[in-house]
């Protein structure tokens, strides 16, 4: 098959007047296709719904083939190998006219399904996107005049702020729905064809299937060349699924390179000025006077073009020249109440412009390319380095901003300048001294290939893995609502130790060991260092929590607890040397890369200038929770003594409740031993102490009967 026309997706958040005359072209041939393919499926309609008028429609069929050469698609018109499969396809059809029945299942499936499904979902999506195009382009437009209106010298961080979300929304939504909608205009190209064969094909081989070999007008080389017609669809269709699958692999990956973009003035650090530039493009505000002191400020497409400045609005083809900028100049000005303005004069002082960028560094770029042009540097031979020399003088007039990474240099620590000696004022449990600094590996520290995690899942979260089991939580959910459960009370009310700090994470990592301060030393250096590499200077700021059970780290703005470290599992503590600002502490914790194995995990804080009151808080903690620990265990071991004592007691008791029966039993057996009478069997009966009271006392009143 031949090449098919493509839509640049990687233009769309640039949305120039090129890229927006060359949709124009799309849209127009989409609207081709669909007109085309309403015939189509009419005609095929005619021949599901009326086998009587089924010649009549198949004839209809034919033709409309036969025209499809004299169609004027913009694009793919002159496909001359559709065209001759079409003709061939319109001779077969038009010899099986004269056919009067068929099966309406099989042309229902083979034929009707394709072309409806290719008319009821694929259409109206391309009529979809482009009505959701349409609304967000307008909507993005919109926020843009909203921010370029944005006043200087009455600022409001609140309207500000709103407006710049409502770009970055605007922009993202548009982005996001010409991407999509640039997908499918470039699938439609394939889809047409395959909505275009398939029916067709599905048509044909329903015909051949009911007439079989009987039919002599269905012979082999007809076969064939529907097997070829086939393969052909099935070629068009994987390269198609191909092209999808890069289309969509191309929308995510400039989706997520696009999201800093979206707002529309970018953080200067990210993205810093090219003081280089010979050549530059963009959308700039432009004031035209409309009388006396009245001005109007309209949206253009700028580019440069050797020493011209050209100007193009949305849809034209072409742009036209907008000003000589040959040995001109440019300055930053402030102009009505408007940012990031500058003007442009000509080298004859006859003509000025006045435009407005969108962005502090558009500003920039623009007047030092400007500079760069007005000094004819793109004529020479290495135009960057030369530009580079004048970049002194472009300078002079903007201001950049100060870089955020500067303010985070104090935060590296030293990688060769290493104190040998531990803090021991405040490390607690970390020991007096490090001696052993010059022999130990970084690799027993810290393993190189650990993964560094820079950001806390906020605000609620569940509770990692290693934690759920290490702190016996069980993968409990935090409340989101910041409220304790019913019968649950948190067990920090009763703590004696309260002290609240404010901290910013900086990251963590898994280490291999926990028994020197080295190893929080040599993760605050890994940690910083990679932020420092990949320009992660973003920081998740936390209130942190110390009390006598754990160590808790709350969001300050809805009070809910991000994470929550034990007191027991925390091992170590300690501070930077020479930043006190940093601290971190490590926790032990089960699981990890090894589930069979406890696993120790740096944790890195910045705060403020606070380092050591929070490890000499958590030393104190300790020290509490220590003192606590002891005297639970006294209390233990006096309520186990008390219980022993108990139990002796109860020991005793029955001891002495089995002698008393025993003496019972020998009284009784001394009772018994005394003569009785013998029975005539010449047995004895053994009595009670009662029965042999009574007996004795009977006995007793008979003999003074008889001796009376």
């Amino acid at each position: 098959m031949p090449g098919i026309d493509k839509l640049p997706i990687e233009e769309t958040l640039e949305d120039s007047p090129q890229t927006r005359s060359l949709l124009g072209v799309f849209e127009e041939d989409a609207t081709a296709i669909s007109n085309y393919m309403n015939q189509l499926y009419q005609a095929m309609r005619r021949i599901y719904d009326a086998q009587n008028e089924l010649s009549a429609a198949t004839h209809l069929t034919s033709k409309l083939l036969k025209e499809y050469e004299k169609q004027r698609f913009p694009l793919g018109g002159d496909d001359e190998v559709m065209s001759s499969t079409l003709q061939q396809f319109s001779k077969v059809i038009d010899e099986l006219s004269s056919c009067h029945a068929v099966l309406s299942t099989q042309l229902a499936d083979a034929m009707m399904f394709p072309i409806t499904q290719f008319k009821e979902r694929d259409l109206k999506e391309i009529l979809t996107l482009k009505e959701v195009f349409q609304i967000a382009s307008n909507d993005h437009d919109a926020a843009i005049n909203r921010y370029s209106r944005l006043s200087k010298k009455r600022e409001n961080d609140k309207v500000k702020y709103e407006v710049t979300e409502d770009v970055y929304t605007s922009r993202k939504k548009q982005h996001q729905t010409m991407m999509h909608y640039f997908c499918a205009l470039n699938t439609l190209q394939y889809k047409k064809k395959i909505a275009l064969l398939e029916p067709l094909l599905g048509y044909m081989q329903a015909q051949i299937s009911f007439f079989k070999m009987g039919s002599e007008n269905l012979n082999e080389q007809l076969e064939e060349f529907l097997t070829n017609i086939g393969t052909s669809v099935q070629n068009v269709r994987r390269e198609m699924d191909s092209d999808v699958e890069t289309m969509q692999q191309t929308i995510e990956d400039l989706e997520v390179a696009s999201d800093p973009l979206y707002v529309p003035d970018p953080d200067p650090t990210k993205f810093p000025v090219n003081r280089n530039l010979t050549r530059k493009a963009g959308y700039l505000n432009a004031r035209n006077k409309t009388g006396l002191v009245s001005s109007t400020w309209d949206r253009q497409f700028y580019f440069t073009q050797g020493g011209n400045l050209m100007s193009q609005a949305r849809g034209d083809v072409a742009g036209g020249l907008a000003m000589d900028i040959d040995n001109c100049s440019v300055m930053a000005v402030d102009c009505e109440d408007r940012r990031y303005c500058f003007q442009i004069t000509s080298f004859d002082g006859k003509k000025s412009s006045i435009l407005q960028a969108e962005s502090k560094k558009d500003h920039e770029e623009w007047i030092c390319t400007i500079n760069n042009i007005s000094k004819q540097i793109y004529l020479s031979e290495n135009p960057e380095e030369i530009a580079a020399r004048v970049n002194q003088s472009a300078l002079e007039a903007v201001t950049p901003s100060p870089s955020f990474q500067q303010r985070h240099e104090s935060l590296r620590p030293a990688a060769q300048s290493r104190p040998p000696t531990a803090r021991t004022s405040s490390s607690g449990s970390l020991g007096s001294e490090s001696t052993n600094l010059a022999a130990l590996s970084l690799d027993s520290l810290v393993a190189p290939d650990t993964p560094i995690q820079f950001d806390i899942i906020s605000p609620v979260c569940e509770d990692q893995p290693g934690q759920a089991k290490a702190f016996g939580q069980g993968g409990r959910r935090t409340n989101p609502f910041g409220e304790s459960g019913g019968g649950t009370k948190s067990e920090t009310e009763d703590s004696i130790l309260h002290q609240l700090f404010i901290v910013r994470f900086l990251g963590s990592m898994e280490v291999k060991s926990d028994d020197s301060p080295d190893v929080v030393y040599e993760t605050m250096r890994q940690i910083l260092a990679a932020r420092a590499i990949h320009n992660i200077f973003r920081m998740t700021e936390s209130h942190l929590l110390v009390t006598c059970d754990c160590l808790k780290l709350i969001d300050p703005q809805t009070q809910v607890t991000r994470l929550t470290f034990p007191l027991p599992c925390v091992v170590l503590y300690a501070t930077h040397q020479e930043n006190k600002r940093l601290f971190g502490f490590v926790l032990r914790t089960s699981g990890g890369r090894s589930e069979s194995n406890l696993s120790s995990v740096c944790y890195i804080f910045e705060s403020n200038n606070e380092g050591e009151k929070i490890c000499d808080s958590v030393g104190l903690a300790k020290q509490i929770a220590l003192h606590a620990e002891l005297d639970r265990r006294a209390s233990e071991k006096q309520k186990e003594m008390e219980r022993v004592k108990e139990k002796q007691q109860k020991e005793l008791s029955k001891q002495k409740q089995i002698e008393k029966d025993l003496e019972e039993q020998s009284r009784l057996i001394a009772a018994s031993s005394r003569p009785n009478q013998a029975s005539s069997e010449g047995q004895f009966v053994v009595l009670s102490s009662s029965q042999s009271e009574e007996s004795d006392l009977g006995e007793e009143g008979k003999k003074r009967e008889s001796e009376a």
